[in-house]
């Protein structure tokens, strides 16, 4: 079979090495892809957000099957459209899409589905937002209800910061997907990614994982897109696996096939383990970046087998499982991320630190010129250890990270450090 994968992030590149593996597969095309996809596929000039540029690509090269990361394309309805030309796609339709492109499509799903999950409301009215802000207090979360690239949340430590953070929302930062808000309640606890696969009808617990969003050590400074990640989460034992399966994922995928709207792929539930159990805080209809990158590489099993038994409807049929291994991923950024990243400066030893035993390196902001590597975004590579401790593979990555001959990049020296505190 012949397949894309659309993307070119850390998260594209983890998933490329995982499907180039597959005996299932013919010919393997990227698009736009990267310098890392490059290796293992064609990469092509195709944009993911054009329905039909991929879809008469896909009839051109007889493309049996495409895998979409990032959640733009599947909010817009990109899977629609390949469904109406009889091409087999991972991920949701635009109606199921809706659990990451609607903030407040997801609060009411709660609601009729008795999901548990943050007390909210939702407001298009300034006034009226506040209103419900000094009537509730602060810690507050204020959130902008449509994609915002991972930038549409205020955790608002005071009255003022969440009033701020309205007027801003709804004066326009974040255009239509501002245009409504959801205001909840802080929840206090421990926060873990929670991966579960979906053909429709059944869901399967995949993978935990925990990332690190603060760009500086220590959890500090302003907000990512990750700056490294762990897999699996030390608190996801079998016992809170099998009750978030219970009591979110389970009611989610009911709820959703209720509605008529069956959830195809993977739901990515970002949960916060409170005093009262886990609760969600928000859906994503994707894999998450970097947590791919620290789970795929623990897979046993070929993937790309097991995503298309999403898509076919067959998945409680598919036979996998993750290794006993921890893996940890550290994010290495251009100087000046998150806000100016400082593009087109020069990466060497790459092959050398890949060399080393138990790392997987992953590209995401890179492009060649010639015989080099040059940075081209914010985040620009992933370097991932394997271990049998989550120390060991702390230890692996960052002997990698320091093999890398990059003195215009940066990366956090603590990734790990919550799960690791006082071992």
């Amino acid at each position: 079979m012949n397949v894309l994968l659309l993307g070119s992030g850390g998260r594209e590149h983890a998933l490329a090495l995982q499907i180039a593996k597959s005996p299932l597969l013919g010919q393997f095309f990227a698009a736009p892809g990267n310098p890392g996809i490059a290796e293992v596929g064609t990469c092509v000039a195709l944009d993911p957000a054009d329905a039909t540029a991929v879809v008469d690509f896909c009839r051109v090269m007889d493309v049996g099957f495409v895998v979409v990361g990032p959640e733009a394309p599947l909010v817009a309805g990109l899977v629609d459209e390949l469904a109406e030309a009889g091409i087999k796609a991972f991920g949701p339709r635009r109606a199921a899409a809706q659990l990451e492109g609607s903030k407040g499509f997801t609060k009411d799903l709660c609601t009729a589905f008795a999901i548990p999950t943050a007390a909210a409301a939702q407001f298009s009215d300034a006034d009226t937002a506040k209103e419900y802000i000094r009537s509730r207090g602060a810690p507050i979360v204020v959130k902008a209800d449509g994609l915002a690239s991972g930038k549409g949340v205020v955790v608002a430590e005071s009255i003022t910061e969440a009033e701020a953070a309205v007027d801003q929302m709804l004066g326009g930062l974040f255009g239509a997907a501002g245009q409504t808000l959801v205001i909840e309640e802080f929840l206090d606890g421990e926060e873990i990614s929670f991966f579960a696969l979906c053909d429709g009808k059944t869901a399967r617990a995949f993978a935990s994982a925990q990332d690190h969003k603060r760009v500086g050590e220590g959890d500090t400074g302003p907000n990512t897109g990750g700056m490294g990640a762990y897999s699996p989460a030390p608190a996801m034992d079998d016992a809170l696996s099998a009750r978030v399966m219970d009591e979110i994922i389970n009611p989610a995928l009911r709820g959703m096939a209720q509605m008529g709207t069956p959830f195809v792929g993977v739901l990515f539930a970002g949960l916060m383990l409170t005093k009262d159990g886990p609760k969600l805080i928000e859906f994503n209809v994707r894999f998450g970046d970097p947590e791919t990158q620290a789970i795929l590489p623990r897979l046993q099993g070929d993937l790309l087998a097991l995503l298309l038994a999403c898509a076919d409807g067959r998945l409680i049929r598919q036979s996998f499982s993750l290794s006993s291994q921890h893996a940890l991923t550290i994010v290495l950024a251009a100087d000046g991320y998150p806000c100016t990243p400082k593009k087109g400066t020069e990466i060497r030893g790459l092959d050398k630190a890949a060399a080393l035993p138990g790392v997987v390196i992953t590209q995401a902001g890179t492009k060649r010129e010639g015989l080099h590597l040059l940075a081209d975004g914010g985040r620009v590579l992933n370097v991932t250890g394997l271990g049998v401790t989550l120390a060991e593979a702390r230890a692996r990555a960052y002997a990698a990270v320091d093999a890398i001959d990059w003195p215009d990049g940066f990366c956090r020296r603590d990734i790990g450090w919550r799960a690791l505190k006082g071992k």
